[in-house]
């Protein structure tokens, strides 16, 4: 008779389990339901967005960083090299 109670109460839970999750299941179809879900979506692709635009702003700077000190821009390079008046920089022929 116990044994019966046992499996009569297992039972009991196991099917308010499910009716708990189907309804779960079912408020998420609801236009409610659809719409908080929506816009969570959306709230997340915003973070990414500002996440995303941070970190290239970040590398941005940093690449410019590197440009400027490989092109001489950043003031370390200040005292110019003497160059001879007709030179032209290889860029057109030397006219005299």
């Amino acid at each position: 008779m116990t044994r019966r109670l046992v499996y009569i109460a297992f039972g009991a839970a196991a099917g308010i389990l499910v009716v708990h999750r189907a309804t779960q299941a079912a408020k998420k179809f609801t236009p409610a339901g659809v719409q908080s879900s929506l816009s969570g979506s959306i709230a997340g692709l915003g973070d990414a967005l500002r996440e995303f635009t941070a970190e290239l702003k970040i590398a941005m700077a940093e690449r410019e960083a590197e440009l400027r000190t490989t092109l001489g821009l950043d003031g370390s390079h200040d005292v110019v090299d003497y160059v001879d008046p007709g030179h032209t920089g290889g860029m057109e022929p030397d006219v005299r």
